[in-house]
């Protein structure tokens, strides 16, 4: 008996199996689930010449690169893998030096030429009458998503969008949704302080 119960479970496993090869359809490409939080906003302590509100979820950490200038910050958010870096420059009412800065940020952005399959400039007013520039890049680089910001006389602002992860641009959409967002709040309620 227990012979004609193991013969009827193989046949059943044979006949299972079988040859399906040419009805195998592969799963597509599965990425995991992000959590984003609700974005809640906080004032950035007035230590800078410009101020902006910033995500609680974010950390404002000191630039630490070697070249780095006075109030060159990185808006770091943890939990994503992901920070904002802020270079601010003075213009000192020079208009050859607010050219070289206008210049030299879109020199970087342009770097990404080799990998981005598209870069879509936008030029928008802010509330404060002023205006920014919104650069967006598509593709597998490593900035994607970066402004620049000026009153002409005194303050230029550079900020660019990265992650510290091997991870596909595709995977992190919902992310660089969620920091570009936040980034254009920044500007939206970006102010200078005279000094």
């Amino acid at each position: 008996m227990v012979k004609y119960i193991l013969i009827l479970c193989a046949g059943m496993l044979l006949a299972a199996c079988g040859n399906r090869s040419d009805n195998y359809v592969p799963k597509p490409k599965g990425y995991p689930r992000i959590d984003l939080p609700k974005p809640a906003y906080t004032p950035l302590a007035p230590t800078h010449p410009y101020q902006f509100e910033y995500n609680k979820v974010a950390r404002i950490l000191p630039d630490s690169f070697a070249r780095s200038e006075p109030h060159w910050i990185f808006i770091n958010y943890p939990s994503f893998n992901a920070s904002v870096q802020l270079t601010y420059k003075p213009v000192r009412n020079d208009p050859q030096r607010l050219k070289a800065m206008l210049e030299d940020a879109y020199k970087l952005a342009g770097r990404h030429n080799i990998k981005a399959y598209e870069i879509k400039e936008q030029v928008v007013k802010l509330p404060s009458g002023q205006w920014a520039n919104l650069i967006s890049l598509s593709g597998e680089v490593p900035s994607q998503f970066q402004f620049i910001t000026t009153d002409t006389t005194t303050h230029f602002l550079r900020g660019a969008l990265y992650f510290n992860t091997a991870t596909e641009n595709d995977s992190l959409a919902p992310v660089i949704d969620y920091i570009k967002n936040d980034m254009v709040h920044m500007l939206k309620t970006l102010t200078w302080r005279q000094e």
